[in-house]
Protein backbone atom coordinates (compact mmCIF):
# COMPACT_ATOMS: atom_id res chain seq x y z
CA UNK A 1 0.00 0.00 0.00
CA UNK A 2 2.81 2.40 0.90
CA UNK A 3 4.69 1.65 -2.32
CA UNK A 4 1.51 2.11 -4.38
CA UNK A 5 0.83 5.52 -2.83
CA UNK A 6 4.47 6.49 -3.33
CA UNK A 7 4.21 5.69 -7.04
CA UNK A 8 0.91 7.58 -7.34
CA UNK A 9 2.38 10.56 -5.49
CA UNK A 10 5.49 10.67 -7.68
CA UNK A 11 3.36 10.57 -10.83
CA UNK A 12 1.11 13.41 -9.70
CA UNK A 13 4.05 15.33 -8.27
CA UNK A 14 5.87 15.17 -11.61
CA UNK A 15 2.93 16.92 -13.29
CA UNK A 16 2.68 19.53 -10.53
CA UNK A 17 6.43 20.18 -10.83
CA UNK A 18 6.12 21.08 -14.51
CA UNK A 19 3.21 23.40 -13.75
CA UNK A 20 5.19 25.06 -10.94
CA UNK A 21 8.26 25.53 -13.16
CA UNK A 22 6.15 27.43 -15.68
CA UNK A 23 4.87 29.70 -12.92
CA UNK A 24 8.23 30.32 -11.26
CA UNK A 25 10.08 31.11 -14.50
CA UNK A 26 7.81 34.08 -15.09
CA UNK A 27 7.71 35.10 -11.43
CA UNK A 28 11.49 34.93 -11.14
CA UNK A 29 11.94 37.65 -13.77
CA UNK A 30 8.82 39.83 -13.51
CA UNK A 31 7.83 39.03 -9.89
CA UNK A 32 4.31 38.66 -11.29
CA UNK A 33 2.02 35.67 -10.92
CA UNK A 34 0.71 34.63 -14.32
CA UNK A 35 -2.87 33.74 -13.38
CA UNK A 36 -3.53 32.69 -16.98
CA UNK A 37 -0.97 29.87 -16.70
CA UNK A 38 -3.64 27.35 -15.67
CA UNK A 39 -5.64 28.27 -18.77
CA UNK A 40 -2.53 27.82 -20.92
CA UNK A 41 -2.25 24.32 -19.44
CA UNK A 42 -5.92 23.73 -20.28
CA UNK A 43 -5.40 24.85 -23.89
CA UNK A 44 -2.39 22.54 -24.08
CA UNK A 45 -4.59 19.63 -22.99
CA UNK A 46 -7.17 20.39 -25.66
CA UNK A 47 -4.50 20.74 -28.35
CA UNK A 48 -3.21 17.33 -27.28
CA UNK A 49 -6.74 15.93 -27.37
CA UNK A 50 -7.34 17.23 -30.89
CA UNK A 51 -3.93 16.11 -32.15
CA UNK A 52 -4.17 12.66 -30.56
CA UNK A 53 -7.68 12.14 -31.93
CA UNK A 54 -6.30 12.60 -35.45
CA UNK A 55 -4.42 9.30 -35.08
CA UNK A 56 -6.16 5.94 -35.01
CA UNK A 57 -3.32 4.35 -33.04
CA UNK A 58 -0.95 5.13 -30.20
CA UNK A 59 2.75 4.80 -29.66
CA UNK A 60 5.96 6.68 -29.02
CA UNK A 61 5.85 8.56 -32.34
CA UNK A 62 2.27 9.70 -31.78
CA UNK A 63 3.15 10.78 -28.23
CA UNK A 64 6.09 12.85 -29.51
CA UNK A 65 3.88 14.56 -32.12
CA UNK A 66 1.21 15.30 -29.50
CA UNK A 67 3.79 16.72 -27.08
CA UNK A 68 5.38 18.94 -29.73
CA UNK A 69 2.02 20.28 -30.91
CA UNK A 70 0.79 20.96 -27.39
CA UNK A 71 4.01 22.57 -26.16
CA UNK A 72 4.35 24.73 -29.27
CA UNK A 73 0.71 25.85 -29.19
CA UNK A 74 0.71 26.59 -25.44
CA UNK A 75 4.09 28.36 -25.65
CA UNK A 76 3.00 30.62 -28.51
CA UNK A 77 -0.27 31.40 -26.72
CA UNK A 78 1.71 32.44 -23.64
CA UNK A 79 3.92 34.70 -25.77
CA UNK A 80 0.83 36.38 -27.25
CA UNK A 81 -0.60 36.88 -23.77
CA UNK A 82 2.62 38.55 -22.64
CA UNK A 83 2.86 40.74 -25.73
CA UNK A 84 -0.70 42.11 -25.72
CA UNK A 85 -1.92 41.75 -22.11
CA UNK A 86 1.17 42.24 -19.93
CA UNK A 87 3.84 44.20 -21.79
CA UNK A 88 1.80 47.42 -22.33
CA UNK A 89 1.05 47.52 -18.59
CA UNK A 90 4.47 46.48 -17.31
CA UNK A 91 5.67 49.99 -16.43
CA UNK A 92 2.35 51.39 -15.16
CA UNK A 93 2.04 49.66 -11.79
CA UNK A 94 2.51 46.26 -10.16
CA UNK A 95 -1.25 45.80 -9.87
CA UNK A 96 -2.22 46.46 -13.51
CA UNK A 97 -0.58 43.31 -15.04
CA UNK A 98 -2.09 41.26 -12.20
CA UNK A 99 -5.61 42.44 -13.01
CA UNK A 100 -4.92 41.89 -16.71
CA UNK A 101 -3.80 38.32 -15.97
CA UNK A 102 -7.08 37.59 -14.18
CA UNK A 103 -8.98 39.07 -17.13
CA UNK A 104 -7.07 36.90 -19.63
CA UNK A 105 -7.80 33.86 -17.47
CA UNK A 106 -11.55 34.57 -17.51
CA UNK A 107 -11.57 35.23 -21.27
CA UNK A 108 -9.74 31.97 -22.08
CA UNK A 109 -12.06 29.98 -19.82
CA UNK A 110 -15.17 31.31 -21.54
CA UNK A 111 -13.71 30.92 -25.04
CA UNK A 112 -13.13 27.23 -24.31
CA UNK A 113 -16.65 26.90 -22.83
CA UNK A 114 -18.01 28.13 -26.17
CA UNK A 115 -15.69 25.93 -28.23
CA UNK A 116 -15.81 22.62 -26.34
CA UNK A 117 -18.85 20.45 -25.73
CA UNK A 118 -20.25 20.41 -22.21
CA UNK A 119 -20.15 16.61 -22.34
CA UNK A 120 -17.16 14.67 -21.03
CA UNK A 121 -14.48 14.06 -23.64
CA UNK A 122 -12.31 10.95 -23.71
CA UNK A 123 -8.60 11.65 -23.99
CA UNK A 124 -7.03 9.53 -26.77
CA UNK A 125 -4.83 6.64 -25.67
CA UNK A 126 -1.57 7.93 -27.14
CA UNK A 127 0.42 5.50 -24.96
CA UNK A 128 -0.81 1.87 -25.03
CA UNK A 129 -1.76 0.93 -21.46
CA UNK A 130 0.17 -1.94 -19.89
CA UNK A 131 0.28 -2.78 -16.20
CA UNK A 132 3.11 -4.29 -14.20
CA UNK A 133 3.17 -5.76 -10.70
CA UNK A 134 6.11 -4.69 -8.52
CA UNK A 135 6.25 -5.84 -4.89
CA UNK A 136 2.47 -5.84 -4.65
CA UNK A 137 2.09 -2.42 -6.29
CA UNK A 138 0.61 -1.83 -9.73
CA UNK A 139 2.62 0.35 -12.08
CA UNK A 140 1.19 1.28 -15.48
CA UNK A 141 3.04 2.21 -18.64
CA UNK A 142 1.21 5.52 -18.38
CA UNK A 143 2.79 6.31 -15.00
CA UNK A 144 6.23 5.33 -16.28
CA UNK A 145 5.74 7.57 -19.34
CA UNK A 146 4.65 10.53 -17.19
CA UNK A 147 7.67 10.22 -14.89
CA UNK A 148 10.08 9.76 -17.79
CA UNK A 149 8.67 12.72 -19.76
CA UNK A 150 8.76 15.01 -16.70
CA UNK A 151 12.36 14.07 -15.86
CA UNK A 152 13.51 14.60 -19.45
CA UNK A 153 11.83 18.03 -19.63
CA UNK A 154 13.35 19.06 -16.30
CA UNK A 155 16.80 17.97 -17.45
CA UNK A 156 16.44 19.89 -20.74
CA UNK A 157 15.26 22.99 -18.85
CA UNK A 158 18.21 22.76 -16.46
CA UNK A 159 20.66 22.54 -19.35
CA UNK A 160 18.94 25.45 -21.13
CA UNK A 161 19.04 27.71 -18.07
CA UNK A 162 22.59 26.84 -16.99
CA UNK A 163 24.49 26.34 -20.25
CA UNK A 164 22.96 28.47 -23.01
CA UNK A 165 23.35 32.15 -23.78
CA UNK A 166 19.62 32.81 -23.46
CA UNK A 167 19.51 30.90 -20.19
CA UNK A 168 22.30 33.06 -18.78
CA UNK A 169 20.43 36.16 -19.95
CA UNK A 170 17.32 34.92 -18.16
CA UNK A 171 19.29 34.42 -14.94
CA UNK A 172 20.77 37.90 -15.30
CA UNK A 173 17.33 39.45 -15.75
CA UNK A 174 16.12 37.50 -12.74
CA UNK A 175 18.88 39.05 -10.61
CA UNK A 176 18.41 42.63 -11.87
CA UNK A 177 16.42 43.34 -15.01
CA UNK A 178 17.34 47.05 -15.19
CA UNK A 179 21.08 46.46 -14.86
CA UNK A 180 20.84 43.63 -17.41
CA UNK A 181 19.34 46.09 -19.88
CA UNK A 182 22.23 48.48 -19.30
CA UNK A 183 24.65 45.63 -20.03
CA UNK A 184 23.11 45.06 -23.47
CA UNK A 185 20.57 42.32 -22.75
CA UNK A 186 17.26 42.76 -24.57
CA UNK A 187 14.87 42.31 -21.65
CA UNK A 188 11.75 42.18 -23.86
CA UNK A 189 13.25 39.31 -25.85
CA UNK A 190 14.26 37.48 -22.67
CA UNK A 191 10.80 37.92 -21.15
CA UNK A 192 9.14 36.66 -24.35
CA UNK A 193 11.41 33.59 -24.29
CA UNK A 194 10.57 33.04 -20.63
CA UNK A 195 6.85 33.05 -21.43
CA UNK A 196 7.47 30.71 -24.38
CA UNK A 197 9.35 28.20 -22.21
CA UNK A 198 6.88 28.54 -19.33
CA UNK A 199 3.93 28.04 -21.67
CA UNK A 200 5.60 25.02 -23.28
CA UNK A 201 6.07 23.43 -19.86
CA UNK A 202 2.42 24.18 -19.10
CA UNK A 203 1.41 22.53 -22.38
CA UNK A 204 3.49 19.46 -21.55
CA UNK A 205 1.87 19.28 -18.12
CA UNK A 206 -1.51 19.52 -19.83
CA UNK A 207 -0.68 16.49 -21.97
CA UNK A 208 0.48 14.50 -18.95
CA UNK A 209 -2.61 15.50 -16.96
CA UNK A 210 -4.84 14.54 -19.88
CA UNK A 211 -3.13 11.16 -20.18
Amino acid sequence: MLLQQLINGLTLGAIYSLIALGYTLVYGILTMINFAHSEVLMIGSFIALATGAAFSYGGVLVAVVVFIASMLGAGLLNVLIERFAYRPLRHISRLAPLISAIGVSIVLQNVVFLWVSTQSLRFPEIIPLTQYEIAGATVSSLQVSILAAALVLMAVLHYFIEHTKMGKAMRACSDDIETSGLMGIDSDKVIAMTFLVGGALGGAAGVLYGM
